[in-house]
């Protein structure tokens, strides 16, 4: 089974307005909500290809109670800790461009966060968790170095989408997948990268320091997966960028379920590309046709 954990989840709220006047009333031309976060939109994707998952997180209130009917009603399980505040609401106003108001989020006891890690403490040698998004003020700086170790200690696989020190302190522990993308990979080395061959050095670093499979996104120019065994370099498909929220995530799913329908990680590199690129082209998250279409214009070749 593969377990997606998202700690901050909210609903996102989307309103577009012709403009925006500020101190003025202002009436919306359409308007959208939907659960949010990464996890969430992991377990989402995966639904698109088949994929069994089960959501953990925290929710709470309304809010909370919303996001777990919808991924019910989408037939994605779950299993969060309810927390006592309220899960956050988060406003995307659309005016021609895109203003975020995101909330913080609900406080989380030191009794929510064991509850959670014992809900982990269930994984096994045939389970994966994916860890994606940052960490709640309210716990501490240490949780996923916390959950990776029960992982690990359990013979569960885990993968982590995150940034900065988050991502270093978790490497020791053996990451099946890392995604950042060549912003985060440079920030992470302190130096700039904009091409493949950039890449490479920093990514073989990142498989030395513990990771299994690494894969940098280079939005329009392409992605690396590198291993210990191979770097690979893809293609991206061509189309209109209508929406970036959501690529990296789709591009964890896509990987994912071909790796588990497939065991091969050329192949699950295709489908990991062609569905970050599908999310990219379309509003919201990806559709397996969409992936499906976009799936012979991924070319990959062996570079090192």
């Amino acid at each position: 089974m593969i377990y997606t954990l998202t700690l901050n989840p909210s609903v996102d709220y989307i309103v577009k307005l012709e403009s925006f006047q500020l101190g003025e009333l202002n009436r919306t031309v359409n308007e959208a909500k939907f659960p949010g976060g990464k996890g969430i939109n992991v377990s989402t994707v995966l639904k698109q290809f088949g994929s069994k998952s089960k959501a953990l997180g925290f929710i709470g209130g309304f809010t909370g109670a919303y996001i777990e009917q919808y991924l019910q009603n989408e037939e994605i399980d779950t299993n969060f800790v309810q927390v006592d505040e309220d899960t956050r609401i988060n406003v995307k106003i659309k005016t021609g461009q895109e203003s975020e108001i995101n909330a913080l989020g609900p406080n989380i006891s030191e009794q929510n966060f064991a509850l959670l890690k014992q809900k982990i403490q269930h994984l096994g040698a045939d389970d994966l968790l994916v860890l994606a998004g940052s960490i709640p003020a309210s716990l501490p700086k240490t949780t996923y170095e916390e959950l990776v170790k029960i992982c690990t200690e359990n013979g569960a696989q885990f993968v982590v989408d995150a940034e900065g020190d988050l991502l270093k302190k978790v490497l020791p522990y053996h990451p099946f997948l890392i995604k950042p993308n060549h912003h985060e990979l440079g920030e992470l080395f302190d130096t700039s990268i904009t091409t493949a061959e950039e890449v490479i050095p920093y990514g073989k670093k990142l498989v030395e320091m513990g990771a299994e499979n690494v894969i940098v996104s280079l939005a329009g120019r392409g992605a690396v997966l590198i291993n210990s065994e191979k770097v690979l370099f893809a293609k991206v498909p061509s189309g209109e960028v209508k929406n970036s929220v959501g690529a990296g995530d789709s591009m964890v799913a896509g990987f994912l379920a071909a790796y588990e329908r497939t065991r091969k990680i050329e192949e699950a590199f295709r489908y990991s590309v062609a569905s970050g690129s599908a999310t990219a082209f379309s509003l919201g998250l990806c559709s397996k046709g969409k992936v499906e279409e976009l799936l012979p214009q991924v070319h990959i070749k062996e570079i090192r």
